[in-house]
């Protein structure tokens, strides 16, 4: 469902209710401490408590990791909720009336909301009809199945409410409409019936099928999965597309998963129900299921909220099929994978087996080595090698790790090719090359291009410098000269300007801006002589994450008091990502010292980002004036040598004028 924009009133209302000890004490058990509370934080692994509660202030801190907030960040960031859907659940905790920006949404966001709660109860009572048809004698087969076939415990069972649909074809129709009256019309949007072609009337749409619930992350039952216990196909078959369920949007067992990924800061993505099933039955808590073959970019981004190192294992079948399934996945987030935003690995089991049945012949600690992280570049070699064709020794080394998922990728690309031959060499060599520009971080694609040169030079070390060369030719192929007129030349070196700001720049920018920044953000009495001095040099921030900041600072009252609360409310409510500023909400001891020296240090970060923009348009006008020809263009070559030494003078004066260096703050 999508929300509207939430009224302000609504959110402030949702506030002014929802008490922050309230909250926090669900999750964590806090103790009086003077006028606050005190508790473990529930965002890091600690012994003594850092993590305080302030009712009267209605914030959080934490000492230790410095997550801050108030009671709706903390529902949202402890659930990796979003804002609207945190509010909506506290203001009917509370019993706040909900309103929108846009009146004319308000009456179908409360039918939306109405149908939605009818929807979770219908599934609720689905789920248990199906837990107790089990253990009816018509539900003996589907539980010797689980018992038998598939190993569960007792205690699995119940965990994952595995259940049973009978044979009949209106079973739960009549359970559902006839004994507990809910309307047929909302039992068919749950995905549980379907109206008849003929005749009228509904008939069941599982039928004699083992039944597996499928929740989302805060436990709801909101699908579910049926598997055939006969020669019926599919063998598996899932809930439509409902308003509470959507297939490419969801993972299996992540309800169950969230705190083990968290814990050890990595998820493991199987391919089937059974499969995460039989891990976490054995203690291996941090594995979900993608709901059929292809993994969405969407449901990759739900696991890494999960994840603060970002470490993806997906363990799909080793068969045809699977490999099929991890290059789709793959397909999906290469572009995070590249930028380094995930740490993806592959893991193939032995003789291509599922984890499932992997773990009825190999015990947890074994599986566990398998999918560990790895952390030592030097190891990565090992995996190109398949696990079952390895000696016991060099199997037990390698259990330390999994593949990184572009040494997968290299052994997709080398697989059944004879590099003896031309042909094949050609081909491995262009498609080696593509995955090699792909790679964004250069130190890991420095190690990539000699690893691929390594395979290249089979077993020759004297051609791996050469087959290093010959692929970096390829992957970046030299850049086209310019050649520049004379004189320019005699006269400023014939040096190549660019237009962007230099790497040491962007940090004087970064600190000036920032500083400038937190300044405006605790000094109340500064906020306005930084409006007028920005206004007077004609100066904006330049780097993006800043200047969002500013523009919501721009809509807030200059004399306001508590900006910095309300600012993170309209990060939280506008999905922005408040990691890069949210150091600036907060003062440590070297910066209450520091704002106590105020005008000074206004000036001087005014003035280092008016330096830095003056270079940034001296060297613009001097590579323009560089590049024109004073024969052919005699006017343009005189306008541009007049703009870039403006900028010049210009440059000399203020940096007179800086009373001392942004970098002696830092």
């Amino acid at each position: 469902m999508q929300i509207p924009r939430l009224h302000p009133d609504t959110i402030e209302e949702v506030k002014l209710r929802a008490d922050i000890v309230d909250v926090v004490s669900e999750y964590v058990v806090l103790r009086k401490r003077g006028k606050d509370f005190v508790g473990l934080c529930p965002f890091h692994d600690e012994k003594s408590p850092s993590f305080t509660v302030s009712q009267t202030k209605q914030m959080y801190y934490c000492f230790g990791c410095l997550a801050a907030g108030n009671a709706i960040k903390f529902v949202m960031e402890l659930g990796k909720r979003s804002f609207p859907d945190v509010v909506l659940d506290l203001a009917r905790r509370y019993q706040v009336p909900v309103q929108t920006l846009e009146p004319e949404q308000r009456q179908e966001l409360q039918r939306q909301i109405s149908l939605r709660e009818q929807l979770y109860e219908v599934l609720a009572s689905s789920a248990q009809f199906y837990q107790h048809a089990l253990r009816q004698s018509q539900g003996q087969k589907a539980l010797q199945y689980l018992q038998s076939n598939r190993k569960l415990k007792e205690e699995t069972i119940q965990q994952f409410g595995l259940g049973y649909a009978p044979a009949g074809w209106e079973t739960l129709h009549r359970y559902l409409v006839e004994d507990k009256h809910y309307p047929a019309q909302i039992v068919e949007k749950a995905g549980l019936i379907k109206p008849r072609k003929e005749g009228g009337g509904y008939y069941d749409v599982f039928r004699d099928r083992l039944m597996i619930p499928i929740r989302d992350v805060q436990g709801r039952v909101i699908a579910f999965g049926g598997r055939t216990l006969t020669d019926e196909q599919p063998k598996y078959l899932n809930s439509p597309e409902t308003e509470l369920f959507s297939k490419g949007k969801t993972l299996f067992a992540l309800d169950q998963a969230k705190g083990g990924i968290s814990q050890v800061d990595q998820a493991v993505v199987v391919e089937g129900y059974f499969d995460a099933i039989a891990l976490h039955a054995v203690g291996i808590n941090n594995a979900v299921a993608s709901l059929g073959t292809a993994l969405s970019l969407e449901q990759v981004r739900l696991i890494l909220r999960y994840t603060e190192s970002k470490q993806l294992v997906l363990n799909f079948d080793a068969d045809k099929a699977g490999t099929n399934a991890t290059e789709r996945a793959i397909g999906e987030i290469a572009e995070l994978a590249y930028k380094g935003e995930v740490q993806l690995k592959i893991l193939n089991l032995p003789k291509g087996k599922d984890a499932d049945e992997f773990l009825n012949t190999h015990n947890p600690e074994e599986y566990q080595a398998l999918a560990a992280p790895n952390e030592r570049l030097s190891t990565l070699k090992k995996s190109r090698y398949r696990i079952d064709e390895l000696s016991p020794s060099e199997r037990k080394e390698l259990l330390e790790t999994a593949p990184l998922w572009l040494d997968w990728q290299i052994q997709q690309i080398i697989k059944d090719r004879d590099l003896k031959q031309a042909t094949d060499f050609q081909q491995v060599t262009q498609q080696l090359v593509k995955l090699l520009k792909n790679i964004v971080n250069s130190d890991t694609r420095n190690y990539y291009v000699s690893y691929c040169a390594e395979i290249l030079s089979l077993g020759d070390t004297r051609l791996i410098p050469l087959r290093v060369e010959n692929l970096l030719t390829q992957i970046a192929p030299p850049a086209a000269t310019y050649s520049k007129p004379v004189s320019a030349k005699k006269a400023w070196g014939g040096s190549k300007v660019s237009d962007s700001p230099l790497p040491t720049e962007r940090n004087l920018l970064e600190n000036a801006e920032a500083l400038l920044l937190r300044i405006y953000l605790h000094c109340p009495e500064q906020r306005q002589a930084i409006i007028d001095e920005l206004e007077e040099r004609d100066l904006q921030f330049s780097l993006s994450h800043h200047r969002f900041l500013w523009q919501q600072i721009l809509e807030t009252a200059v004399e306001q008091l508590d900006l910095i609360s309300t600012l993170e409310n309209r990060y939280l409510e506008s999905s922005e990502e408040l990691g890069l500023v949210s150091h600036l909400f907060h003062l440590n001891e070297k910066w209450n010292k520091e704002i106590l020296r105020t005008p000074q240090v206004v000036q001087a970060a005014i003035a280092c980002m008016d330096l830095v923009m003056l270079e940034k348009r001296y060297r613009h006008f001097l590579e323009l004036w560089q590049k024109t020809d004073p024969e052919a263009e005699p006017e343009r070559y005189q306008s541009y040598y007049q703009a870039f030494y403006a900028e010049k003078i210009k440059l000399q004066k203020i940096d007179r004028q800086r009373l001392f260096s942004i970098t002696e703050l830092l």
